[in-house]
């Protein structure tokens, strides 16, 4: 593994070069191999062999340079099983738990039209059907069997709100906003 320099998750003139596609959340039996809890929605991303970035929780952790060499979903469930060069015992393996994997934003996928990388939607204004006030901004994504945005609203109490359409109909991304249509409810838990 060789580091690179990488950008501060603080220094906001770097944060559009990388991108983060997945957390490793633990180690999976005796030979290296990592369990990898995806933030992206392109498969390709854990399974074709290539280079990564690794970067660890600490605030402004350089990016360690790694080969995947393969890749696998677990039946059933959103985990992925990966395999880097290097890495080749259960140590070796749980010593990188934690660490976020990473590519260049350059490489990300072409998407048909009405579709949206995750990422993107961070930062956006949340407002409700016929009105142009914001009520919150999302400030996060938790991928899981459903994507949900965390949403902090104005009055400081954080939401969380499955992206379904049924629930976010419109999102603007040059404009800025996503329209919600919550069922009752859903906002003030």
């Amino acid at each position: 593994m060789t580091s690179t320099p990488s950008p501060s998750p603080a220094d906001p003139t770097n944060t559009d070069d990388w991108l983060p596609v997945g957390t490793l959340v633990g180690a999976q039996g005796l030979r290296g191999e990592l369990r990898l809890n995806p933030a992206s929605d392109f498969p390709e991303r854990f399974t074709d062999p290539g280079p990564r970035w690794l970067q660890a929780k600490a605030k402004g952790s350089p990016l360690t340079e790694v080969e995947l060499l393969e890749g696998r979903q677990l039946p059933g469930k959103s985990l992925y099983v990966v395999r880097f060069k290097g890495v080749t015992n259960r140590a070796n393996a749980e010593a990188l738990v934690g660490n976020t994997v990473l590519v260049p934003a350059a490489d990300r996928p072409e998407l048909a039209e009405g579709e949206f990388h995750l990422l993107d939607l961070v930062g956006l204004e949340a407002r409700l059907a016929g009105s142009d006030e914001a009520i919150g901004t999302v400030n996060n994504l938790i991928s899981g069997g459903n994507d949900l945005l965390e949403i902090q609203l104005n009055s400081g109490k954080t939401v969380l709100v499955p992206f379904v359409e049924a629930i976010v109909p419109e999102v603007q991304l040059e404009e800025g906003w996503l329209l919600l249509t919550p069922p009752p409810g859903l906002l003030e838990l």
